[in-house]
């Protein structure tokens, strides 16, 4: 696109995310899960470890997402949690596996792993290496007509490989 070359990218291990579980302020009888930010990561992340060791998955940090290397556990409906993930535009949600919960601090967690692949986007540059794209970048190729053309017959595909998974 434009001249310039862009790659896909998705981690080698399974990425991992950890919410916090929290009252929600809309309703009273409800609790709702948080993202958490890198302070309160920075706390829990030796428990999370220790959580997922259980199952015999090692937590890491890498330069972009956490990820768990070993094999996930195969994936069942207790398992799975749906988030409703607010938007501009029309309502998005998205699947998470539930590999565990733990508490610190009396505060209760839950280590997810996305049930949709994480991709980033990324260009190449003159050595051939992937940098990432930034988000303004990012939002003007979305604009572009030949990104929307790409976009619409990766969904195809994506389809077509869910299909035959079903």
């Amino acid at each position: 696109m434009k001249g310039t070359d862009y790659v896909l990218l998705m981690p080698v291990d399974s990425p991992i995310e950890i919410f916090a579980w929290a009252a929600d302020e809309e309703n009273d009888d409800e609790e709702m899960l948080i993202d958490i930010d890198d302070d309160e990561l920075d706390e829990v992340f030796s428990t999370a470890r220790a959580v997922l060791a259980e199952q015999d998955l090692i937590l890491h940090r890498t330069a972009l997402t956490l990820t768990a290397s070993g094999d996930l556990p195969d994936v069942t409906e207790d398992e799975l949690i749906t988030l409703d993930i607010e938007s501009d535009s029309e309502p998005s949600y998205e699947q998470f596996q539930q590999l565990a919960a733990f508490f610190h601090e009396e505060q209760e967690y839950v280590v997810c792993s996305p049930l949709d692949p994480l991709l980033f986007f990324a260009q190449l540059d003159e050595k051939g290496q992937p940098q990432l794209v930034s988000l303004e970048e990012l939002q003007t190729l979305l604009e572009l007509e030949e990104f929307k053309e790409l976009r619409s017959q990766l969904e195809s595909q994506a389809q077509l490989f869910e299909d035959i998974d079903d």
